[in-house]
């Protein structure tokens, strides 16, 4: 270590780092089954065991790790456990945390290109990769963010700011103006609706569209809500679509919305957060026909594309309105090359930004396009193996179509409707979480209650699916028979 250096000794650091890589490589490799994979912890027992004050001088880092093992552990949830088969499947893979652990040790600012030049430019670069990967237009300009909810956020800010250029400097508010109205089905993503709130449209300003008997959104709902709204003085600005619902991965007739928003001269915005990833293989890159007319599109990588969350890719073919939006420079934020380069401050709200594009460039790089497909087609192919085996089975009905990797079912008891099979399905999820074994999620549809199997963590076999099928079937028996 360097004489009157703040920074732990190189060797202290080596050790601690020897045994935490260590931890983690056992844990990538079949340690995480150790653990249940839903935390079985109780509300403040976690905060209940840590002491109340911070420590006055430093512990000794063997003890801190022993605390990590015996307090910290238990109150996670796995999401990396090959049994998590709820919300979204999600794997933060071995080249993701290697590249995060860089990212870390480098703990750069890429909010201008002059703060960190590798940064901006190898974010451009990955973003491109996957624009092509994706078939996407040329002239989608991509960045990172950290969720498709803040990605969906900007895009509606600049959607408000090509429809309205005084909201940069007279604001929302004490100016005669016609309230703006967005619209998205109503099984798209309730960050759509956060948005309203944040951006100043509040909840009556989201415009909440029917599905149709698939969970997709109806097109002519929709355009007749944005006439009856024009006709009542409202401002129609927006339509949000949805590449894969967050109930059911539904995708909405994107072609369809796309040629009413050109038609309206609306702002398209697609939201294709989790099955965006799909359309990497050739087979499902229909989900995204209609995409090329998007304003603005985005997809999580740190959902189905292996990198740790968060990582979310935002795609617009107006850059210049985003940066009209939120682009505010200092004096002291200015650089000799300013105007010159890209400075990814400039496209969002956010001003300090980690190095996010160095964990993506080493999955991709080391997985290969070719990998990623085969690793999304396998977690399909599972899903749908549950999928038929509800269908064939007479004890269980599937509740809405299995695009991607989601299956939506619920178990059908003789004699049991309404509250009472939804309490039944709940009780039935409760059974099969409390295994330790695999966790799964819920969702309300149509029809009441819908148990929701998500496939997409790398470490998930044909055994696992299995295990979900028998701890469905033991607890049907189970409950049952009370």
């Amino acid at each position: 270590m360097v004489e009157g250096s703040g920074h732990w000794d190189a060797a202290l650091f080596r050790r601690e780092g020897h045994r935490m890589v260590e931890w983690i490589a056992e844990y990538l490799d079949g340690g995480n089954r150790d653990h249940p994979v839903l935390s079985r912890v109780k509300p403040g027992e976690v905060s209940g065991i840590l002491p109340r004050l911070m420590p006055d001088t430093a512990e000794d880092p063997e003890i801190v790790w022993q605390d990590f093992l015996e307090i910290i552990l238990p109150g996670v949830t796995h999401w990396n456990h090959p049994g998590f088969m709820a919300y979204f499947g999600i794997t933060g893979s071995g080249p993701g945390v290697l590249g995060e652990m860089l990212s870390a040790a480098l703990d750069v600012n890429g909010m201008l290109w002059r703060t960190c030049p590798s940064a901006t430019e190898l974010e451009l670069t990955v973003l491109d990769w996957m624009r092509r990967g994706l078939e996407l237009p040329e002239d989608f300009f991509g960045f990172l963010t950290d969720t498709a909810s803040i990605s969906s956020l900007l895009a509606l800010a600049a959607a408000r700011e090509k429809a309205d250029p005084e909201i940069r400097h007279g604001g929302m508010t004490g100016r005669d103006i016609d309230p703006f109205r967005i619209y998205a089905s109503d099984q798209a993503h309730s960050s759509i609706a956060k948005a309203c709130l944040t951006l100043g449209f509040g909840l009556d300003g989201f415009r909440a569209v029917p599905h149709d008997a698939d969970y997709r959104m109806d097109p002519e709902a929709l355009a007749h809500m944005v006439a009856a709204d024009r006709a009542a003085g409202f401002r129609p600005l927006a339509v949000v679509a949805t590449v894969g619902t967050t109930s059911t991965t539904s995708v909405d007739p994107v072609a369809t919305i796309a040629e009413l928003c050109a038609a309206e001269g609306l702002w398209f915005h697609v939201d294709a957060a989790y099955a965006g990833s799909a359309a990497f293989c050739p087979e499902s890159r229909w989900c995204l026909d209609g995409c090329e007319r998007a304003d603005s599109f985005v997809f999580n990588p740190h959902k189905w594309l292996f990198t740790p969350i968060d990582a979310s890719a935002l795609y617009t073919r107006h850059p210049e309105i985003f940066k009209r939006a939120f682009s505010l420079v200092p004096e002291y934020l200015t650089t000799p090359v300013s105007g010159q380069v890209v400075d990814l401050m400039d496209y969002g709200v956010q001003l300090g930004r980690r190095f996010r594009a160095l964990k993506l460039w080493w999955v991709l790089r080391c997985f290969g396009l070719e990998g990623v497909r085969e690793r999304i087609r396998r977690h399909i192919a599972m899903a749908h193996t549950i999928a038929d085996w509800i269908e064939a089975s007479p004890d269980f009905e599937r509740l809405a179509p299995t695009p991607f990797s989601v299956v939506c079912f619920r178990a059908r008891p003789r004699g049991l409707e309404g509250e009472e099979l939804d309490r039944f399905n709940m009780d039935l999820l409760e059974h099969v979480n409390a295994s330790g074994e695999i966790f799964l999620s819920h969702t309300r549809l149509d029809d009441g209650i819908s148990l929701r199997v998500a496939i997409g963590n790398l470490a998930t076999v044909e055994s696992d699916v299995e295990r979900c099928r028998e701890l469905l079937t033991e607890g049907l028996a189970c409950l049952s028979d009370r």
